[in-house]
């Protein structure tokens, strides 16, 4: 059947032949246990060795954690999993199964990695069962499973990569992982469309979720928790591909505002909040004269639909028309802004872009736009005051309802102005 009867997609059907198990009794007594019988002592996490994958995961390597990480071909996930078994191995036994290259191949990578390491172990093969028994007989201290696409069991008679196929080769290493303690990291393909390909549940079998970002043709990547049992889902990490493999950016700020050109209009900075860690982000907005009949409206880094709700806030509540321009809104170093607070940058950014007046360059932002053209409250504020001044930032324009909850001694070296709505934003920033 080439079409499905259920959500009308093509090419959907597979098979999935169930195969005759006999019943089987364990002779086991399970008995429960009271939530005082269970010790509530967290085990130690394992660094990886890379402070931002660490951030990421909430503070290292759980025992017996079953972690998904996934992303787009090329874009370095077999590069940092290579890297940071080269930390790894120095004190605990790795092992590192492909099987997607030869034994060889991951050598050849190793060495201009300048990975070397006694207690590296290497496995090049894709049957599944085979590879678990290792694992029980090894007992590693970490597992990297390279890829579970290329996984398969095979009295299962699904091809490589099938829904059936990835998700009973992942259940197995998560029952090896939870009875011995070891920590798997498994690499997971990405379909045409960005998501994980297999089925969904391979997201709800694994304790981790993680997700590399970037642009492949840029250096800089970005690796987020989707998912995890084990610490928050806000933390970032932030990396820059070199020849030698992938660098820690441990300010990602300046990265993100290296190269800002000075003396052109439509240019603002926002601080927004990534999980604990504050960033100051360039916002770049282009209004143009439109040629056609019906302007045009992009957005790169920022929600479409959430530029058009800015748009239509100015023109009513500010009187600043835009329906005969173009308006292009970009956001540099392959950021993406989700969260509220960068709705005062990109208004304050499309004001200048369409007046056509230069904004300081020593000038920060944030703030939620309402309906109303009220600038609301955004969490975190005295962090977000405090990068700013950290980075040289003489001046912040803030919603006026979280000057109160400011601390005098973040707001040392910076002006901090409150601003009510968009009128006073604008004012403000001219003032400067």
């Amino acid at each position: 059947m080439g079409r499905c009867t259920e959500c009308g997609e093509w090419n959907t059907i597979t098979e999935q032949v169930e195969l005759p198990r006999a019943a089987v009794k364990s002779g086991r007594t399970l008995k429960p246990k009271t939530l005082g019988e269970i010790s509530a002592d967290d085990d130690p996490r394992r660094a990886t060795g890379s402070g931002e994958l660490d951030r990421v995961l909430g503070g290292g390597l759980v025992a017996g954690s079953l972690v998904l990480l996934s992303g787009d071909p090329g874009i370095g996930k077999s590069t940092l999993l290579l890297q940071i078994c080269n930390y790894l191995s120095k004190t605990a036994k790795v092992l590192y199964v492909s099987g997607e290259e030869s034994e060889r191949q991951i050598k050849l990578r190793a060495d201009r990695l300048n990975v070397s390491g006694g207690n590296l172990y290497l496995l090049s093969d894709n049957d599944c069962e085979a590879i678990n028994a290792a694992i029980v007989e090894e007992k590693p201290d970490v597992v990297i499973i390279d890829s579970i696409q290329t996984m398969q069991i095979t009295e299962i008679s699904s091809a490589q990569g099938s829904i059936t196929q990835v998700r009973e080769c992942t259940t197995l290493f998560m029952q090896t992982a939870k009875r011995y303690g070891i920590p798997i990291i498994i690499v997971g393909h990405v379909n045409k469309d960005g998501g994980i390909a297999g089925p969904k549940v391979l997201e709800h079998i694994v304790d981790t979720v993680l997700t590399f970002e970037g642009d492949k043709h840029l250096s800089y990547r970005i690796l987020r928790a989707v998912k995890n049992r084990f610490g928050s889902t806000n933390e970032i990490g932030v990396f820059r591909m070199s020849d030698k493999g992938l660098e820690e950016v441990a300010n990602p700020s300046e990265m993100l505002l290296s190269g800002r050109p000075s003396g052109i209009s439509g240019i603002s900075v926002l601080c927004t909040l990534e999980g604990s860690r504050p960033l100051l982000s360039e916002v770049q907005s282009l209004v143009t004269k439109t040629g056609f009949g019906n302007p045009r409206r992009s957005a790169d880094g920022f929600d479409y639909n959430r530029l058009c709700l800015i748009l239509a806030v100015l023109e009513k509540r500010t009187g600043y028309l835009f329906g005969q321009f173009d308006v292009y809104v970009n956001i540099t170093g392959g950021m993406r802004l989700d969260e509220p607070a960068a709705d005062a940058a990109v208004a304050l950014s499309l004001f200048s872009g369409l007046c056509d007046r230069v904004l300081p360059e020593d000038l920060a932002v944030f703030g939620e736009i309402g309906l109303g053209g009220e600038l609301r409250a955004v969490p975190h504020a005295s962090e977000r005051v405090r990068e700013c001044a950290r980075l040289g930032f003489k001046a912040c324009i803030v919603p006026k309802a979280v000057l109160t909850s400011l601390d005098k001694r973040d707001c040392a070296g910076i002006r901090v102005i409150g601003a009510s709505n968009l009128t006073q934003l604008f004012k403000a920033a001219e003032s400067l």
